[in-house]
């Protein structure tokens, strides 16, 4: 596979040639096939073998923001050989009390950031807090000379995105976003397939992710001794307007526009990502979004359903198609998620163990008879047409052509959240370029904001994915 060259993009250069080796051929196509066992997959991921690290190869990271995605973060992270924790930072005393329980009783702990970011023997930080602290305590930790792991979206507010990027191109440090589906082994086949021509051309996509129960809808369960007296409320709102402590909007602030971004932040962010990744693009030059609060009214001033329409222009990576978007957290399904790749002559369908590909192509003939106004016409005038199309078509031109799908399943044991960590970490200790930088994690996470401008503005919005700006 060979490297991106478009800005932005994901490098896949030197760590994609260890990453993936024998993914299959174009060839692969022309028949029916299963990719699920790992011999026909033929994978190598970055994971390095067991072996003795020198102190030069170790790495001390940092965690700020121990909630769900910090100590599961932390977690992922501590399986790279050579990372060590030593210190976290949050703003609820019981989640430092339990890194503490979990990491050792000597773990620096602080409820204040800057603590952690004034440490000399900290080589990189995990960003994990709220939305609206990302691009602020990212800033800061790049210019203390810190490598960033960010979780997405990397900024709460679309005018963050470009100031940040610039940050991260003034120190020289490596900035990762915690998208995993861009270092994902199924997301890389799929788009050689997809490069190859497995669908014909791409003109629309279908994403979703829907979920059915509380947790899914971020009423997290809280804790026994929340107050202020546990939790650090004047810091956590810093530079906002002062407001009361909410345990709320603390520890349910997904569901608060002044603290997160909703779904569109949260779960489109991920389809995105995985779909930009696919086709290589830069973006949508045009939004509209749709939603409401249809269940879980306790007190969001988020959507609980949301559905937006992209429109991608043509470019020079791709043609131009259509992406709908949709999350839905009272989803009679249940917990579902698909990303679907519609072309000319295929589908390819990701979920979340692999991908399938179900090829159909289109008659060359336009087809007569059957649905058709033919059989409107005076008779002779039918048999007339019927025999001329006869004449100018041959059989195997009227037919159209299927093929049995082509599947593809992740190995048993492979973790594409491990080896996203393990891209970072290998940047951080090698210099090798990072596979989802602040400009791809931006590209991803903007039109899905200004999805939120949408629903909340009720209007289109105009979006330059080349430049990232607004276009007003």
């Amino acid at each position: 596979m060979k490297p991106s060259t478009n800005p932005g993009q994901p490098n896949n250069g030197s760590s994609r040639r260890q990453f993936i080796r024998q993914l299959g051929t174009a060839s692969l196509l022309l028949s029916s096939c299963n990719l699920s066992s790992p011999s026909s997959a033929g994978y190598e991921t970055l994971r390095p073998a067991t072996r003795p690290f020198s102190p030069n190869d170790k790495i001390n990271i940092a965690c700020i923001g121990m909630g769900i995605m910090g100590f599961n973060d932390v977690h992922t992270a501590l399986q790279v050989p050579g990372v060590t924790l030593v210190a976290a930072c949050d703003l609820y005393t019981g989640r430092l009390q339990h890194a503490k329980e979990l990491y050792g009783k000597d773990l620096f702990t602080t409820a204040d950031y800057r603590e952690i970011l004034d440490r000399k023997d900290i080589d990189a930080v995990i960003i994990a807090t709220s939305d609206h602290w990302h691009a602020r305590i990212a800033t800061e930790a790049l210019a203390k000379g810190k490598a960033v792991y960010g979780e997405k979206p990397i900024v709460h507010l679309v005018q963050e995105g470009l100031p940040l990027i610039e940050a991260q191109k003034r120190s020289g440090k490596p900035m990762q976003i915690g998208s995993q589906r861009v270092s994902s082994i199924a997301y890389a086949k799929a788009r050689e397939l997809y490069r190859a021509g497995s669908i014909g051309q791409l003109n629309c996509i279908d994403a979703s992710w829907d979920r059915q129960d509380a947790l899914g809808a971020w009423e997290y369960t809280q804790p026994t001794d929340a107050s202020t007296a546990t939790v650090s409320w004047d810091r956590y709102i810093a530079g906002m307007p002062p407001e009361p402590y909410d345990p709320k909007k603390f520890f349910w602030w997904r569901n608060y526009r002044a603290f997160g971004t909703g779904m569109a932040g949260d779960l489109f962010v991920h389809l995105l990502s995985g779909i930009h990744f696919i086709t290589g693009s830069h973006g949508p030059n045009k939004i509209v979004a749709s939603g409401m609060i249809a269940y879980w009214k306790d007190g969001r001033d988020v959507p609980d359903v949301m559905t937006a329409i992209l429109s991608y222009p043509e470019s020079a990576e791709h043609p131009a198609f259509q992406v709908a978007l949709r999350v839905n957290f009272v989803s009679g399904q249940g917990d579902t998620s698909f990303t679907r790749f519609i072309g000319s002559e295929g589908v390819m369908e990701m979920t979340g163990n692999g991908f399938a590909i179900h090829h159909h192509k289109m008659s060359e003939a336009p087809g007569i008879g059957g649905w058709d106004a033919l059989t409107t016409y005076p008779q002779a005038m039918q048999d007339d047409l019927v025999r001329g199309y006869n004449a100018r078509y041959t059989p195997a031109q009227r037919q159209s052509t299927t093929q049995p799908p082509t599947v593809y399943q992740i190995p048993d044991g492979y973790n594409e959240d491990l080896e996203h960590h393990t891209h970072f970490y290998e940047a951080v200790r090698n210099g090798t370029p990072v596979v989802e930088d602040p400009t791809f994690g931006f590209r991803a996470a903007a039109p899905c904001l200004l999805a939120n401008e949408s629903y909340f503005s009720n209007k289109i919005i105009l979006w330059d994915p080349v430049a990232m700006r607004v276009i007003t």
